[in-house]
């Protein structure tokens, strides 16, 4: 019979049958390995996953279920859901968050929705388009997050659909934007007009974003991915705590390389696992990024784990190989080597302006200036927004930039308007001038809109915010992260101060309340450092005299201009026993005792070692309270 076919109609068969197998990898109906191996974009991710179970691996139920069916082919049954205001199951719920959408039970009975907003930068008319959006199917407010990103909660399920095909309509969307798939691509916040910038960033984060899109191989990956680009402006982008850091570098003549503007490029970052991304020696052209992002992703959907999603970050990868081998992995999809370069090839830096994304600063364009907004920790109305997106429109460039310092930029405004600027802003009930505490303060959603959070860390924010601004006089920025889990969205070990939520112990009689872990020393770029534990379990209600009390002691501690960012760790120590001291002051019970640090500088260990012996120190403290273990069990039966 086949002879009776044409080339043409015999080329036609094979390709409607390369196309029926495609379909059945995609929904995991794939045939047994003696039947042929996985095809289509999926199967980079089935072949993963196989090898797995043939080494008599368990898979983790995630991967079953995204190998049950995928859920880019699952979206008639959100649309069915959402016709049936019906919420979604376990299985579901996982799924839906490729569209962006995160159904937030039991802390709320409604979908937050998480937007893609490639290097932060969005449009004044889509910022309104959102508020529209946000105005018709969610609360009536959105949050700025530590991505650069936008995300809106209280969407009934009814509304998900809606919601997620009409940001599509603004030019926007979410597609991604949860789940086991690469988050929104963050950059330099002012790029483009940073008088200090070596590089606009914008031009290859959003190359990088739209490959994403238009590749769905790149969805599905053994956990989520970081991609961030750093183009040496003024303001940190925090590309060190991303799976991949693109660093705009100079490197110097001399060295083997053409000199001249490369990225950096660093690998394995991710704070909550207590580690930043690495140098790995390569640098790269700009226009090479989003191949070589490419190949590495490609590494680690090949080899990350999926069998423990605790181990499941590229991070662990690097831990298990090393970079070398990593790297050469990567050349090897690449076809090519990658250009690597000792660091004193590279020029250093100029510094980090921690206060650059609050207030009025000049562009390198000369007389126009962009303008910090301080929100009351990331969040504004549906009226701030539209007014914000009048505001660029008016008086900027008609770009809203948001940071990772959840806030935002409105950029190109003219000298002569920045002072009618400023007080459009003041009469929508905001401000472009922050104290030192609240210009540094970040915080997660917390326990209002997060089933995972063990305190109300925005609310619980402001609180410290209020009582500390008219009882300390900082003169230099401190950064205060509060995280409500274990998860580190806030990133609370980066923060001068971190707070880590957990449930206090109060005793046999009643519940366990709010409260914190306090951390010290936390830091990021050329001052990477991980926050260390102090103080265990401070009830949420102490926490903002305990917070006073700590910066009083760092400001009468300090030596000079000394910031608190580069405190010397026993100064640091002081701080801690001045604020025990400090007792009272409305406090319910005396503060538990600070954890020293048993391997000081001056030990013979390198900072790593050192980092990780200090890490075992609470274990060998014998002050710290029994409550302390007890509120430990609570946070692992959580």
């Amino acid at each position: 019979m086949s002879s009776d076919f044409s080339h043409d109609q015999k080329r036609y068969l094979e390709g409607f049958a390369s196309g029926l197998t495609a379909a059945r990898a995609a929904r995991g109906q794939l045939p047994s390995a003696g039947a042929g191996e996985p095809v289509g974009p999926d199967a980079i991710h089935a072949k993963a996953q196989d090898r797995v179970t043939a080494a008599g691996g368990q898979l983790a139920d995630q991967e079953k279920i995204k190998r049950e069916q995928h859920p880019f082919d699952a979206y008639d049954r959100l649309k069915q859901q959402a016709k049936g205001n019906e919420a979604p199951k376990a299985a579901d719920n996982f799924r839906w968050r490729y569209y962006g959408l995160f159904y937030a039970a039991p802390a709320q009975s409604s979908y937050m929705c998480r937007l893609r907003i490639p290097n932060g930068i969005m449009k004044h008319w889509q910022l309104s388009g959102m508020a529209d959006i946000t105005e018709r199917y969610a609360g009536h407010y959105s949050h700025v997050t530590t991505r650069a990103n936008l995300q809106i909660r209280e969407i009934e399920p009814k509304h998900a659909v809606a919601v997620v095909e009409e940001i599509m309509d603004l030019g926007l969307g979410s597609r991604g934007a949860g789940a086991d798939n690469i988050r929104n691509v963050t950059g330099t916040p002012t790029a483009g007009i940073d008088p200090q910038e070596l590089l606009d960033t914008r031009p290859y984060a959003r190359e990088w974003h739209f490959h994403i899109l238009n590749e769905r191989a790149l969805y599905g990956l053994p956990r989520k991915f970081n991609v961030g680009f750093d183009g040496a402006g003024r303001i940190p982008v925090l590309e060190d705590t991303n799976d991949i850091g693109f660093q705009a570098v100079e490197v110097k003549e001399g060295f083997g390389v053409e000199p001249g503007i490369w990225f950096r490029l660093a690998l394995g970052g991710v704070t909550g696992h207590k580690d930043f991304a690495k140098d790995t020696g390569v640098i790269l052209k700009p226009e090479e990024a989003t191949a070589v992002a490419d190949a590495i992703v490609r590494v680690y959907i090949e080899h990350g784990d999926r069998t423990n999603r605790n181990k499941a970050r590229l991070k662990y990868v690097l831990d298990a190989w090393g970079l070398e081998k990593f790297i050469a992995h990567v050349e090897e999809k690449l076809g090519r080597s990658l250009a690597k370069v000792q660091g004193e090839a590279i020029a250093p830096r100029r510094a980090f302006d921690r206060s650059a994304h609050i207030g009025v600063h000049p562009q390198k364009q000369a007389g126009l200036n962009w303008i910090g907004v301080v929100f009351p920790v990331g969040k504004m109305s549906t009226a701030q927004m539209r007014g914000l997106a009048k505001l660029a429109q008016d008086f900027g460039d008609g770009d809203v930039r948001l940071t990772v310092w959840q806030n935002l930029l409105i950029s190109g405004v003219p000298d002569d308007k920045v002072a009618f600027a400023e007080a459009a802003i003041e009469a929508l009930g905001l401000t472009t001038k922050a104290s030192a505490i609240r210009a540094g303060l970040v915080a997660c959603t917390g326990a209002t809109g997060c089933r995972f959070a063990a305190a109300h860390t925005k609310e619980q924010a402001e609180e410290i915010a209020a009582w500390c601004e008219p009882r300390v006089a900082l003169d230099k920025p401190v950064n205060i992260h509060l995280t409500g889990c274990h998860h580190s969205c806030a990133q609370h070990y980066i923060g001068d101060i971190g707070m880590l939520a957990c449930k206090v112990d109060v005793g046999e009689e009643a519940d366990p309340v709010e409260g914190y872990h306090i951390l010290v020393g936390g830091g990021f770029g050329p001052e990477a450092a991980l926050g260390r534990e102090i103080f265990h379990d401070i009830k949420a209600i102490e926490a903002p005299r305990v917070i006073e009390r700590m910066l009083k002691a760092y400001l009468s501690h300090r030596d000079g201009e000394e910031t608190f960012l580069t405190l010397h760790p026993a100064a640091r120590n002081r701080c801690a026993e001045s604020a025990l001291r400090g007792g009272g002051g409305g406090m319910n019970q005396p503060l538990p005792p600070p954890i020293p640090f048993l391997v000081p500088d001056s030990a013979p260990f390198t900072p790593d070692q050192r980092n990780w012996l200090n890490g075992f120190s609470p274990g060998w403290c014998h002050s710290i309270p029994q409550a302390s273990r007890r509120s430990r069990a609570i946070r692992r039966r959580r």
